[in-house]
C-alpha cells in the first residue's frame, strides 16, 4: 500500500481555494530549514580566504536562500501525498488545499533555475554548479530515489544539507578545498542523529505514511545506537578545523564541549527506556540545532580573534 492509497491523502489533495496567499508561497520555501542553510552558507563564505564585494556577498546569500527554498517547494510537490498523512505536515500548503501541486512545482522550478543562473552570472561557475547539484541531490536523490525506499535515506540524502558552506566558500574563491570539505563533513555526520531524533518521536507519522525511516524499520534501540555512532564520529571530525589551521584553541575547546554534550544526548536516548525513548529524543532534537549553530558561530568568532589566542 502506498501513501496515495490512503483515503485521507486523496481527500486532502482535492479542494483548492481560488486565491493563494503570499504566506503560503513563503511556507513552500520551508523558511525554518532555509534559515540554517543560509547561515551555514554565509559562514562558509566568511571563513573562506579572500573577500567579496558586499553587493556580491548579498547576491550569493540570496542565491543560496532561493535555491534552498526552491528545493523545499519541489520537495513539497514530491511529498504531497505522504504530507497529507502525517500530523506535522498536514497543514502544509499543498495537502491543506491552499496551493495546487502544479503551482508549487512551477514556483520551485522557476526559483531553482533563477538562483543557479544568477549565481553563475554574478559569482562563478563552481558555486553555481554546487548549488545546482545540491538542488538536484535533494529533489532527485533524496526525495524521489531514497526517502521511500531505504531506512538509510537521511544518511545519504543528508548530503544535500551539507553543501551550503561549500557553496559559500566557492562563491569567494571559485574552488573546493579541504577546509570546505571538512565543513561539509561536519554537517553530513550531524544530520543523521539530528533527523533520527525527530523521527523517533514522530515515528507513528512515518509508519502511517509508509516512509521507511530507521525508527520504523529497525526500532528505537537500533536507531539510538546508530545515533550514538554518528555523534561519536562527529566529535573528532568537528576538531579537524583546528588541525588544518582554519581555527584555533577557542573553537577547539568549544567544539569539544559541544561534541561531548551532543554525545551525552545520544547516550541518554540509548538508556532512556521510558515513553519509548521519546522524552530524550525530544530534548536531543532542539539541542542538535543549537549544536550546529554554535559550531559555526565558534568558527567565525575564533577566526576573528587575535593570533595569540
Amino acid at each position: 500500500m502506498t501513501a496515495t492509497d490512503y483515503p485521507a491523502a486523496k481527500a486532502s489533495l482535492g479542494a483548492y481555494g481560488e486565491a493563494i496567499a503570499l504566506g503560503d508561497f513563503v511556507a513552500l520555501l520551508k523558511p525554518r530549514v532555509m534559515s540554517l542553510v543560509v547561515f551555514t552558507g554565509a559562514a562558509g563564505m566568511l571563513l573562506a580566504p579572500g573577500a567579496l564585494h558586499p553587493v556580491l556577498a548579498i547576491v550569493a546569500i540570496l542565491c543560496i536562500a532561493i535555491g534552498a527554498g526552491a528545493a523545499g517547494a519541489i520537495n513539497m510537490w514530491v511529498d504531497r501525498d505522504i504530507d497529507a498523512l502525517m500530523t506535522r505536515t498536514q497543514k502544509r500548503p499543498i495537502p491543506a488545499g491552499r496551493v495546487p501541486p502544479n503551482v508549487a512545482l512551477g514556483f520551485g522550478v522557476t526559483l531553482a533555475v533563477a538562483s543557479v543562473a544568477i549565481m553563475a552570472l554574478a559569482l562563478n561557475g563552481v558555486a553555481a554548479g554546487l548549488l545546482a547539484f545540491t538542488i538536484f541531490f535533494y529533489i532527485v536523490i533524496y526525495s524521489m530515489a531514497l526517502k521511500r525506499r531505504t531506512p538509510q535515506n537521511i544518511v545519504i540524502g543528508g548530503a544535500a544539507g551539507a553543501f551550503p558552506p561549500m557553496i559559500g566558500w566557492a562563491a569567494v574563491g571559485g574552488d573546493v578545498t579541504l577546509a570546505s570539505a571538512i565543513l561539509f563533513a561536519i554537517i553530513f555526520l550531524w544530520t543523521p542523529p539530528h533527523f533520527w531524533a525527530l523521527a523517533l518521536y514522530k515515528r507513528g507519522d512515518y509508519d502511517k505514511a509508509g516512509v521507511p525511516m530507521l525508527p520504523v524499520v529497525a526500532g528505537r534501540e537500533a536507531t539510538a545506537w546508530q545515533m550514538f555512532v554518528y555523534t561519536a564520529a562527529l566529535l573528532p571530525v568537528s576538531l579537524l578545523p583546528c588541525v588544518i589551521g582554519l581555527s584555533g584553541a577557542v573553537y577547539g575547546a568549544g567544539a569539544l564541549v559541544l561534541g561531548l554534550l551532543f554525545l551525552a544526548s545520544a547516550i541518554r536516548v540509548i538508556t532512556d527506556t521510558g515513553d519509548t525513548g521519546e522524552r530524550s529524543a525530544r530534548r536531543m532534537f532542539p539541542f542538535s540545532i543549537l549544536y550546529l549553530f554554535l559550531i559555526f558561530v565558534l568558527l567565525l568568532v575564533d577566526q576573528k580573534l587575535p593570533v595569540a589566542f
